[in-house]
């Protein structure tokens, strides 16, 4: 393909152009058939719905040029396809991969990759399958019953989401109907467990009051825990590892041996990798960065043994849908117009924040991995060469399920002083069969009710000759939407945001694939830890917290 060129979203004649259009009073233009014609699909039967957002066709034509402009198919394309994206470190983007390929497939050293990701998430079918059975046990001989992941970051926020998102769902579907709803078999299928899920616990944070909540009463004999750390020197995930195996030897009988309840998630070359102490272990590389590695073995280590790799293989499935959605032309791609749309309410706007409102409780922690993967991906104030930036990048991200949010922080998003874009998320049908009509409507009509409430209160606005209790509106807000929350839609959903993330980095030429800014806080706890000479201003702080 031809050589990209990469400039500053300032420096291109449609950005220029689409500031100087006039701003849309969504007020004024909502109708029903705006709200028809404003959708797309987004794959795993998601769709994608942007009527109450701050656009018109106008201004769609003139964020499809830009989008031209600034090549995001031809990146996008050359990102799938092995170019060296993360030009801080020098690495491939592959993540995508994991899920299936979009085009050509990337080689390292002469080995497929995307053979390397398929082998482990087969490994780890079979020992999920052979833990889940009985066939694998403890070192006591006795089975396990609950898997415990010890990570920080992206190992720990995105796997954890993706649990919780699913767990309901999970326990309401046997194995075998998760099977039958597949389009594929996934590896090892006829090896099916009749257990439809294996509790999941997560340890993320060093403060040790994390890890004994998580671990008051388990049993360490039935106890297994998922170590996962590319680079085998995580300094959280190592205490806790070794607090995790205080912990066994405490409570568990004499013969027990710790390292044979433990498996870990590591690069090839790691010193978690080298050891032939731990139970097994699934490999990762350094092409998939923590906050994208959700579809890796980070997380499908965990979701095929609480689950089954069949549900595991449904979100690869509903990701990879997402993913070719991704690479349609502007008009017909949801991740790019979400992106776009993004990207004028931030630096046309002015907007600085962004708030992600699922309805559905079982999204409960996908606000808070979303913040990570947008906040820690585009929040960068230099461009790919390191030139700093004259425009805003990346946008507070910040969110709650709803109702709860409703009684919150939604004071703010309806009459506050700000104008926050919105990003719901809603379902037509339970992941449970639990539900019951009071006063003439179920408990998930009036979930539903709610959020379509809230889209139009938001939108439209109510005019009162008491300032009080007048509502500007015009408060922005798009709707993702489907039939219900299960693997594929998940799936599907998880990555129409990594792929939008990605798109806005592209459009701001900016790396949303290194974390530089988490580095200076653990060089000088290193530091403060390791003996060395400390600064008066550390060790000032230091003092006055003890250590």
């Amino acid at each position: 393909m031809a050589k990209l060129t990469y400039q500053q979203l300032d420096r291109c004649s449609a950005f220029a152009k689409l500031r100087e259009m006039p701003a849309v009073q969504v007020c004024n233009e909502l109708d029903p058939d705006r709200i028809a014609r404003y959708e797309l699909p987004a794959g795993g039967g998601l769709t994608f719905n942007y009527a109450a957002r701050p656009v018109n066709e106008r201004i769609i034509e003139g964020l499809n040029q830009l989008c031209a402009e600034q090549e995001l198919r031809e990146q996008f394309q050359a990102l799938h396809e092995g170019a060296v994206m993360n030009v801080g470190e020098q690495r491939m983007v592959l993540h995508h991969l994991v899920r299936g390929r979009l085009g050509s497939d990337v080689f390292v050293n002469g080995r497929s990759q995307r053979d390397f990701y398929v082998e482990q998430q087969e490994r780890a079918a079979v020992f999920a399958h052979g833990v889940r059975a009985g066939s694998i046990k403890g070192s006591t001989g006795k089975q396990f019953q609950t898997v415990v992941q010890i990570g920080i970051g992206g190992s720990d926020l995105g796997p954890r989401a993706l649990y919780l998102a699913l767990k309901r769902y999970c326990e309401a579907h046997a194995p075998s109907e998760l099977d039958e709803e597949a389009d594929s078999p996934s590896p090892s299928s006829s090896s099916r467990s009749p257990d439809p899920t294996l509790e999941a616990r997560f340890i993320s944070n060093v403060d040790p009051d994390d890890a004994a909540a998580v671990l008051a009463g388990l049993d360490p004999e039935r106890t297994l825990f998922i170590l996962v750390s590319k680079s085998g020197t995580t300094q959280e995930t190592l205490t806790n590892e070794h607090l995790a195996i205080d912990w066994m030897k405490r409570n568990g009988p004499r013969s027990i041996r710790p390292r044979k309840h433990m498996v870990c998630v590591t690069a090839e070359g790691s010193p978690l990798a080298a050891s032939d102490e731990y139970l097994d272990a699934f490999f990762i590389d350094d092409y998939i960065g923590g906050r994208y590695s959700g579809t890796s073995a980070v997380g499908g280590a965990l979701l095929s043994l609480a689950f089954g790799p069949e549900a595991f293989s449904q979100v690869l499935e509903g990701a990879h849908e997402a993913d070719k959605a991704a690479t349609a032309p502007f008009a017909e791609n949801a991740a790019m117009i979400d992106a776009a749309i993004g990207v004028y309410e931030r630096n046309v706007l002015g907007y600085p924040s962004t708030a992600v409102l699922p309805y559905s409780q079982a999204l409960e922690r996908f606000p808070a991995h979303l913040q990570q993967l947008d906040m820690e991906s585009n929040g960068k104030r230099v461009d790919r060469e390191g030139t700093p930036v004259r425009y805003p990048t990346g946008p507070l991200v910040f969110g709650e399920p709803g109702t709860n949010g409703q009684h919150s922080f939604y004071q703010l998003l309806h009459q506050g002083t700000d104008i926050v874009p919105l990003q719901f998320i809603g379902f037509r049908r339970n992941q449970s069969s639990l539900d019951i009509e009071v006063q003439g409507s179920t408990s998930r009509e009036k979930l539903n009710a709610n959020l379509a409430a809230q889209v139009v209160a938001f939108a439209a606005g109510k005019a009162d000759d008491d300032a009080n209790k007048h509502f500007p509106g015009n408060r922005p807000g798009s709707l993702i939407y489907g039939e219900e929350l299960n693997p594929r839609s998940l799936g599907a959903l998880l990555a129409h945001f990594e792929n939008k993330v990605m798109f806005q980095g592209f459009l701001w030429n900016i790396n949303s694939f290194d974390q530089e800014g988490v580095q200076l806080g653990k060089v000088l706890t290193k530091q403060l830890l390791g003996g060395g000479e400390r600064s008066a201003l550390l060790a000032a702080y230091a003092d006055i917290l003890g250590v």
